[in-house]
């Protein structure tokens, strides 16, 4: 039963029967849990996200994406390290955030919300800065829906041997990205994004061989990376504390479909769809988007408000009635609202949303 479509960033719109699967109990101690949900998520979240798997390893956490960065942040890097995040949004600020609060020894370099992150000046601020040994950038800033290139970023970061940290939190899975080809370190995302799962955990994809120089770094016990990673190993998919037994026997099925859609370059291509039909339809609506297209991502749109006097709320509130639930804008530079393109929806979603918003216009 859908009251209506969710056109966010995540939570998204999920399946049927994604949804059926959380409907069975599972014991956190059996094997059929651990070995046969678990350690299979865990082995083809690897093979979705390198071209050589032997080289990765992925750790489950409960939480939110955030806790995953949290996780990561504070269990990779060192007092003696010194982290360069770059920004352009709010969840790149967030890394930054969590970088005091972990007093780490951290810069923030700074960019425009509606500007890509700029490789060049990457470049240069490492070459100025020899000391820093991690970078750690969003792919898909969902603050605006910008898609940094990454690409060009991880060729900077590498050339200058560094430890690359990436959040993937709103793009693997529904963006084609190879860590093994890019040489990414650790990259995170979170179960309700593009494999279309639901809220309750989020995972690290991990060199091992790096993870493995991490014991007792971490200045956390709940969101120690290397201890949650050594039980998982040793246990065979044992979490350390309660996993969300449901949420991840959801997450199995949801890659399963996955699969089914015939894997990251289709879902990229549905995507990649809804949003063409999307900004096609809001431009002859007379709506403009934020970004210049060849920053935007296929996975959440910004527009601008119409006219000085529009309602958000109004307009919000008359479209759920119509079957769909968008977001408010998040920047502050401008006013704007933004519909998601991602989750269990399709070209005709959109094509049936714009004939919502014409009404309404």
């Amino acid at each position: 039963m859908r009251p209506y479509l969710l056109l966010t960033p995540g939570p998204l719109t999920t399946s049927e029967t994604v949804k059926e699967a959380m409907m069975s109990d599972w014991c956190t101690w059996d094997e059929d849990y651990n070995v046969g949900i678990v350690e299979v998520i865990r082995k083809e979240l690897v093979e979705l996200a390198s071209s050589r798997p032997e080289e990765y390893t992925a750790v489950l956490m409960q939480g939110s994406g955030s806790f995953c960065v949290e996780a990561t942040l504070g269990s990779v890097v060192r007092p003696e390290d010194r982290l360069l995040v770059v920004a352009n949004g709010a969840y790149g600020k967030r890394m930054g955030v969590i970088a005091e609060y972990y007093h780490l020894n951290c810069q923030v370099m700074k960019f425009e919300e509606t500007q890509a992150v700029d490789p060049q000046a990457v470049d240069a601020f490492l070459t100025e800065n020899p000391d820093v040994t991690h970078v750690s950038v969003v792919h898909c800033e969902t603050t605006t829906g910008v898609l940094n290139p990454l690409e060009a970023i991880a060729k900077v970061v590498k050339k200058h041997s560094k430890v690359l940290i990436v959040d993937a939190m709103s793009s693997f899975g529904g963006v084609p990205v190879d860590m093994a080809t890019l040489e990414i370190d650790f990259m995170i995302s979170s179960a309700n994004k593009c494999i279309q799962g639901v809220p309750g955990f989020g995972f690290i994809l991990a060199r091992r061989s790096l993870l493995e120089q991490c014991k007792g770094v971490a200045r956390s016990l709940s969101l120690d990376l290397y201890d949650q990673w050594e039980t998982m190993e040793k246990g065979h998919g044992k979490w350390r504390f309660t996993s969300p037994t449901h949420v991840v026997r959801a997450f199995m099925q949801a890659m399963k479909e996955l699969k089914a859609e015939g894997g990251v370059a289709a879902r990229y291509a549905r995507y990649s769809e809804n949003h063409r039909i999307l900004v096609e339809g809001m431009r002859s609506l007379g709506f403009k988007t934020l970004l210049p297209d060849e920053d935007q991502s296929p996975v959440i749109t910004s527009f601008y408000y119409p006219t000085a006097d529009f309602d958000f709320k109004d307009f919000y509130q008359k479209l759920k009635a119509k079957g769909f639930v968008i977001y408010p804008g998040k920047i502050s530079q401008a006013d704007t609202f933004r519909i998601g393109n991602i989750g269990d929806v399709f070209p005709e979603d959109f094509v049936r949303l714009i004939e919502a918003i014409k009404t309404l216009c």
